[in-house]
C-alpha cells in the first residue's frame, strides 16, 4: 500500500464535473423564453431525469436535495404537481422522440406507494410513448424502504437496472451517519429484485465517511461482493458543511485524511480487478459483461448528471424540484424552493429557476474535461479536428498548469494518458481545463476537497 501523505498538497477544492460549466455558473440571466425556443427545435433522443425528493428522516453524509416528511398528502400533492409540469412539456416538446434513459432519483423515490409509483410511470408513458428497445431505465432505492408491490411495479414497467444505496456496512459508521443498514436488509433487497428479473444491480459505497479506516472498508468490499452487484458506484464523500447542516454532527477529526482516502481507492481499485471488476471513470466499477465496461472499451463511455453512461448524445429533461436539464449548448435546472416550483406551474410555466447558455470555448472545454473525466485519456487529434483549433497553441496555458502533475501524465503530440496513480487526482487534472475555476478565489467554500 503506497504512502500518499506528500498528497495533501493536492487535496483542493474542485469539482466533480457531473457538468461543464459545473452548476455553480448557472444564473438567473438564463432567459426563460429562449430556453422555451430551444426546447421547440429540440429533435435527439431523449433522457429522463424524475426528482422525488422525499425522505423519512436525514443520512448525514446527504448532500442531495431532499424534504423530510412523513405527511401522505406531501407526497400526492408532489405528483400533482409532477404531472403538471409533464403537461407543460407536451405542450412544448416532440415528445414523440426515442428515450434511452429514465432514472428515478432522490430522495427515496420507494418512499412513494406501489401505487403511486405506477401512476407516476403510467402518466410518463402517456407522455412519452416511445421507449428503445434497450433504454436504460433505472430507479435508485433504499434497501430498508422496498417492499414486493414496489418492486413489481417497477419490473412490470420495464425497469431493468437498480441502484442501491449502501455507503458502508460497517455498524459503526452506520450509527455515526445515522443510517443503520444491516446486510440481511440489503441482501435480501437485492435478491427479491434479481428473483423478479432484474439483470442490472448497482451499489452506492462512500469512502471519507467518519471512522472508516483501511481495514473496515476492506470488510465492507468484502460484504459487498457476497452480494455480487453488476456495478459498484464508489464515491469519494463530499464534506460541505457549509452548504449541508446535517454535515456539521460529524466531529470532523474522525474522518479519514486524505493519506487513508487515497489508500482506500488504491485498494478498491486493486481488489476488484481481481474480483472480476473494472474501474471506469473516476468512481465506478462494472463487470466486463456490463455496457459501461463495453462503452469505456470503445470510447463512448459519457459523464452526466447521475455518473457515467452509454447514452450520450440525447437531451436531457429534468423534471421535478431542483432538477437539471442539459442540452448541446445549455444547462437549466428547476427551483429547489417547492414554493417557488408550484407558483410557476400554477402560473403555466415550467418551473426553471436558472441556466446557462454554452459558448463555442464552453463546448469545447466541455468535451476535453468529460473525455478525460471517462476515459482517463484525451485524444488531441479528434479535438483538434472537430473544433478545428492547434490544441497545443489553444491551450498553452493549461498545459503549463499541468506542469504541476506531469507526474502522473504521460503528454505527446496525439494523446494526453492518466497513468494509473494519476487516476487518483483526476478531478485535479480535469480542472486545468476550467476557466470558470480561475475566477474563484481559492478560499471561499464552493466545492468539495479533490481527496
Amino acid at each position: 500500500m503506497k504512502d500518499y501523505k506528500n498528497f495533501t498538497k493536492y487535496s483542493k477544492a474542485g469539482p466533480r464535473y457531473t457538468s461543464y460549466p459545473t452548476a455553480v455558473e448557472f444564473n438567473n440571466n438564463f432567459n426563460y423564453n429562449d430556453y422555451i425556443q430551444i426546447l421547440k427545435k429540440q429533435q435527439a433522443s431523449l433522457s429522463l431525469y424524475f426528482h422525488l425528493p422525499f425522505c423519512r428522516s436525514a443520512c448525514y453524509f446527504c448532500g442531495c436535495n431532499v424534504i423530510y416528511t412523513a405527511k401522505e398528502e406531501n407526497k400526492e400533492r408532489y405528483l400533482t404537481y409532477l404531472f403538471k409540469e409533464l403537461d407543460l412539456l407536451a405542450s412544448i416538446i416532440n415528445t414523440k422522440r426515442i428515450v434511452e434513459q429514465m432514472h428515478f432519483g432522490g430522495g427515496t423515490p420507494t418512499f412513494f406507494s406501489a401505487k403511486q409509483l405506477e401512476k407516476l410511470i403510467l402518466k410518463i408513458k402517456d407522455i412519452f410513448p416511445q421507449f428503445s428497445q434497450d433504454s436504460e431505465v433505472s430507479c435508485e432505492i433504499d434497501p430498508r424502504f422496498l417492499n414486493e408491490e414496489q418492486a413489481d411495479v417497477l419490473i412490470n414497467n420495464g425497469f431493468n437496472r437498480i441502484s442501491f444505496g449502501v455507503q458502508d456496512f460497517d455498524t459503526k459508521v452506520q450509527k455515526e451517519i445515522h443510517r443503520i443498514q444491516p446486510f440481511d436488509i440489503t441482501k435480501n433487497a437485492v435478491d427479491m429484485v434479481r428473483s423478479k428479473g432484474i439483470k442490472s444491480v448497482n451499489m452506492d459505497l462512500i469512502y471519507g465517511l467518519p471512522y472508516q479506516s483501511i481495514e473496515s472498508f476492506k470488510q465492507t468490499l468484502e460484504k459487498a461482493l457476497l452480494i455480487n452487484p453488476d456495478r459498484l458506484a464508489i464515491f469519494n464523500y463530499a464534506h460541505v458543511p457549509w452548504l449541508k447542516k446535517n454535515m456539521r454532527k460529524f466531529d470532523e477529526s474522525t474522518l479519514p485524511t486524505p493519506n487513508v482516502k487515497l489508500q482506500i481507492l488504491e485498494y478498491c481499485e486493486k481488489f476488484l480487478t481481481q474480483n472480476g471488476y473494472k474501474m471506469i471513470g473516476m468512481d465506478h466499477f462494472a463487470k466486463p459483461q456490463d455496457e459501461l465496461f463495453k462503452a469505456l472499451e470503445n470510447g463512448t463511455l459519457h459523464r452526466n448528471f447521475q455518473g457515467y453512461t452509454t447514452k450520450g448524445g440525447t437531451d436531457l429533461l429534468g423534471i421535478g424540484l431542483t432538477s437539471i436539464g442539459e442540452g448541446k449548448r445549455h444547462y437549466m435546472q428547476n427551483f429547489k424552493d417547492m414554493l417557488k416550483y408550484e407558483k410557476a406551474i400554477d402560473e403555466g410555466k415550467l418551473p426553471c429557476e436558472k441556466g446557462i447558455m454554452l459558448d463555442d470555448d464552453d463546448v469545447l472545454r466541455k468535451a476535453v474535461i468529460m473525455e478525460l473525466m471517462s476515459n482517463f485519456a484525451l485524444n488531441i487529434d479528434k479535438i483538434e479536428q472537430e473544433f478545428k483549433i492547434d490544441f497545443f497553441e489553444y491551450f498553452k496555458d493549461e498545459l503549463k498548469q499541468l506542469e504541476e502533475l506531469k507526474q502522473f501524465l504521460d503528454i505527446n503530440s496525439k494523446f494526453i494518458k492518466v497513468n494509473e496513480t494519476g487516476v487518483l487526482l483526476i478531478r485535479n487534472i480535469a480542472m486545468c481545463f476550467d476557466k470558470y475555476l480561475k475566477q474563484i478565489s481559492e478560499d471561499k467554500k464552493v466545492f468539495s476537497k479533490t481527496v
